[in-house]
Formats: C-alpha cells, structure tokens, sequence
C-alpha cells in the first residue's frame, strides 16, 4: 500500500482538486485499492513526509522533505499533465 501525501496552501481546496485527479489517473491505470492518500497544510509537508512514499503539492517544495515531492501545479493549470501523470507513475510503481 503506497501513502501519498497531499498538499496545498491550508491543506483544503486545491490538494482536494488535485487528489481528485490523481485519484482518477491511479484508478484507470490499475491502482486502486493499493495507495492511500492524506491531506495536509504544506507547512506540516517537511514533519509528516518520513511516513509518505511521495507528496504530491500544489505549492512551492519547502526544505525539509523527506520523501520524493512531485509538483501537483500542473492539475491546476493544466499546464505540463502528461508529465506529472508520468512522474506519479512511476513513484506509485
């Protein structure tokens, strides 16, 4: 079970926008049922990421993260998708 940790500016709007999207990409390409995903204020990203296999943010990366980070800003502008899809992959492998 792979955790995916999920962040944004107060850990509500848009990390629910972008887990929503992650959600489908995993789930058409056979995941689900085998990840787990938690929301998070980016600001808790560098305590909580040791117990994560990645995080996923809507955010800039802030020091201190222990974990693979993937830059989620392509779900919110739709800018670079195809290349965040394919780094996501490959993490959830």
């Amino acid at each position: 079970m792979k955790r995916i940790l999920m962040a944004c500016g107060a850990g509500v709007c848009t990390s629910t926008a972008a887990r929503t999207k992650v959600e489908k990409i995993l789930n058409e390409n056979g995941y689900s049922g085998q990840y787990k995903i938690e929301q998070c204020k980016i600001a808790e990203v560098p305590s909580k990421s040791a117990d994560f296999d990645f995080v996923i943010a809507t955010t800039m990366k802030p020091s201190g993260v222990k974990c693979p980070f993937v830059s989620g800003v392509s779900f919110l502008t739709g800018v670079g998708i195809d290349k965040t899809t394919k780094e996501i992959l490959e993490l959830i492998k």
